[in-house]
């Protein structure tokens, strides 16, 4: 079965995230996507994201999305591991189970590649990369640019996303969640708690 493999935080998934990866899947022909979430731990220690939502928390998000799309799976493989497994370790695995998927990443993490990941040369030749362009990015010009990812180019393709997607952000989420459990809080603490069901 072809598939894509979407790496993340999912901290907390979106509606972009879903949009993306089925657009993804539509123009790539790919059967379903994969989603794997990244271990809480490693996205508060090693990510450095200000809060991260249990591993419970963000699988239970993702398998209720994935209730209404058919197309979707969810692999808590790298959530049960002891360490965070690197990306080529992961698609290792999934290949060693019959499956054969290329990597769905943001145009993001293309700077990142050289420096900040292993086996990415391994990655790119033996599964493929399909790049999201995301935000302002010109992932085009990135590749034909930088030396290393010039190199790589040849395995990767970029996908223009939909404008609506483009500058949706779960670190925007977070924020929005975080402003509204203030509302919340300063509501309790100035309403009688009898009406707050009214309001």
């Amino acid at each position: 079965m072809k598939e894509l493999a979407f790496f993340g935080a999912f901290n907390p998934p979106t509606k972009a995230h879903a949009a993306l990866a089925q657009f993804a899947m539509k123009e790539t022909g790919a059967e379903r996507v994969v989603f794997v979430p990244s271990k809480a731990e490693y996205i508060s220690s090693d990510q450095g994201k200000d809060y991260a939502y249990t591993d419970a928390q963000r699988l239970a998000m993702l398998e209720k999305m994935r209730e209404s799309r058919p197309w979707m799976a969810v692999s808590a493989w790298d959530m049960r591991q002891l360490m965070q497994p690197r990306t080529y370790d992961t698609l290792c695995h999934f290949r060693s189970e019959g499956h054969t998927p290329a990597l769905l990443m943001g145009s993001d993490k293309l700077p990142e590649l050289e420096h900040g990941w292993l086996h990415v040369e391994e990655i790119a030749r033996e599964f493929g990369i399909v790049c999201l362009a995301r935000g302002s990015d010109e992932c085009e010009k990135m590749l034909r640019e930088d030396a290393y990812l010039r190199t790589l180019s040849p395995f990767i393709r970029v996908l223009k996303t939909p404008e609506e997607t483009r500058f949706v952000s779960s670190t925007a989420v977070r924020r929005q969640i975080a402003k509204l459990r203030e509302a919340q809080t300063a509501l309790r603490e100035n309403v009688p708690e009898e009406i707050l069901p009214l309001l």
